[in-house]
């Protein structure tokens, strides 16, 4: 018989994580809480150490269409547009890293990824199926539904996101700490832009105490943006509520007009708090393990939370091998072993790029963008270089 298991969450890292282990030899069942997966969420940057691993698992070709390979990666003043750096990607990405640097909505992702999973096992994902817990049981765990089922595996995953049930019950309440940053992020037709559609890049616009990160999506036809600010108090973690126009324009008054265009143009602002967690012990509880932002929720700031839900599947798909019985309980605390350092070095990066953009005063831009733009201008493979750690991660085919 197949190796059973059960993935809790229909998101990238859920998703991701039943493809992986398809592909490996085991039938897979996600349950997704949702009614129907729906287009949410904006525009994400996959860097080149998840393009390969979206190539392993078969899901690139669908996104040829949708997805957008921006020029560079670029850092600009966020009120005067001013260049700080600009680092070409489209050709040095894939020179230096083996895969490109691309970008994509959300939404297409996830229907290419639930695309490549109905393709290798129809039905595999049950919407409108929430997970209240687990249990262990012989040989494996199980889940039990809302609505008082119960399912054993051979493994259960929780992939469920940022407010997990299942790690709250793995280890307990926990306490998000706010950042005292929040953010807004919106999604506009270029074609409504005009001459101030911002640059084909991932733009990073930078201010005192704030920072914008312009994408593209879509193809190309629709920019994405996020804007993040420093702020003192915040009483609710939600990334779906929405926000006021004039308050958003009042954030970034006087800024890059590209940026005010924006915000001008939006038909939905959405704003959300930014919280993070210290990392935790442990992943994992017998045949229960934990994936993406329920095991390490990332700031923005590194472009990285969706890439590393992507490699947290692929790894965990790769470290299980042929593993049965007690062995598949070895296998997932070996990957958390092996996968915390990494995951914990990414949410620190991404927490000091916040602070890297946000530098106020004119002394303190100088001291912290001069070298960068040097850097840029005179050597910019050095610049790559900071990145091989990240971007250049091998990742092997799931069955060598």
């Amino acid at each position: 018989m197949r190796r059973q298991a059960l993935i809790v969450g229909g998101g990238i890292a859920g998703l991701c994580a039943a493809i992986s282990l398809r592909l490996t030899g085991w039938d897979v069942q996600v349950f997704e809480q949702a009614p129907e997966i729906t287009e949410i969420g904006a525009g994400l940057q996959i860097s080149p150490n998840g393009v390969k691993i979206l190539e392993h698992i078969g899901v690139m070709e669908s996104l040829k269409s949708v997805l957008f390979e921006p020029e560079a990666i670029e850092i600009r003043m966020g009120v005067s547009g001013r260049p700080i750096l600009y680092l070409p990607m489209k050709g040095p990405a894939a020179e230096r890293w083996g895969a490109r640097y691309i970008q994509v909505h959300r939404a297409d992702l996830i229907t290419a990824l639930s695309a490549r999973l109905d393709a290798l096992q129809h039905g595999a994902v049950q919407t409108g199926c929430p997970v209240l817990s687990y249990a262990p049981c012989k040989d494996g765990a199980e889940v039990i539904l809302s609505n008082g089922q119960r399912v054993q595996a051979d493994l259960v995953i929780g992939a469920d996101g940022i407010h997990s049930n299942l790690r709250y019950q793995m280890l307990g309440p926990d306490a998000p700490r706010f950042t005292g940053n929040y953010a807004w992020r919106a999604l506009v037709p270029a074609a409504q832009l005009g001459d101030l559609a911002p640059p084909p890049s991932g733009c990073i616009w930078a201010g005192p105490k704030k920072h914008a990160v312009t994408t593209y999506v879509r193809g190309g036809t629709v920019v994405n943006f996020v804007g993040i600010i420093e702020q003192s108090t915040w009483r609710e973690e939600s990334w779906s509520r929405t926000g006021d126009r004039q308050e958003a324009l009042a954030d970034f008054e006087g800024w890059a007009p590209p940026v005010s265009k924006i915000l001008q143009r939006a038909e939905v602002l959405h704003k959300w708090a930014l919280f993070d967690r210290a990392p935790l012990p442990k992943w994992q509880d017998g045949h229960v393990v934990l994936l993406g932002d329920a095991a390490h929720p990332m700031l923005p700031s590194m472009a990285q939370g969706a890439v590393q839900s992507l490699e947290d599947a692929y790894h965990l798909a790769r470290t299980l091998g042929a593993a049965e019985g007690p062995a598949i309980a070895a296998a997932c605390s070996q990957h958390y072993a092996e996968r915390i350092a990494r995951t914990s070095r990414v949410q620190r990066a991404s927490a000091q790029n916040l602070h890297l953009f946000h530098k106020s005063g004119r002394l303190a831009q100088l001291m912290a963008y001069a070298p960068i733009w040097l850097a840029g201008q005179l050597a910019p493979a050095l610049v790559r270089k900071r990145n091989d750690w990240l971007y250049g991660a091998p990742v092997p085919p799931l069955n060598s």
